[in-house]
């Protein structure tokens, strides 16, 4: 039985996976496979900035000065000593 194929009309990403395979010295399926594990790895593990954003608010209960942080921890320097 046949192993199913992918077809990509795009002449960049063909000569591009064919490099990479070459390089890697791996298959051009083992390749597109790898690259596209890769991709859904870090695209399904960012949270989009819309509900990133209601969460962070939804959490902040209390503002923040930092003003008054910065203030609280500033110490005044002597100088260097001669």
């Amino acid at each position: 039985m046949a192993e199913p194929q992918l077809s990509v009309r795009s002449a960049k990403a063909r000569d591009l996976a064919h490099r990479l395979a070459r390089r890697e010295k791996r298959s051009i399926a083992d390749v597109v496979e790898r690259a596209l594990e890769a991709y859904e790895e870090r695209a399904a593990g960012r949270e989009p900035a819309v509900e990133f954003y209601a969460r962070l608010r939804a959490s902040g209960d209390a503002d923040i000065d930092l003003e008054a942080i910065i203030r609280e921890g500033r110490r005044p320097h002597i100088g260097p000593e001669l």
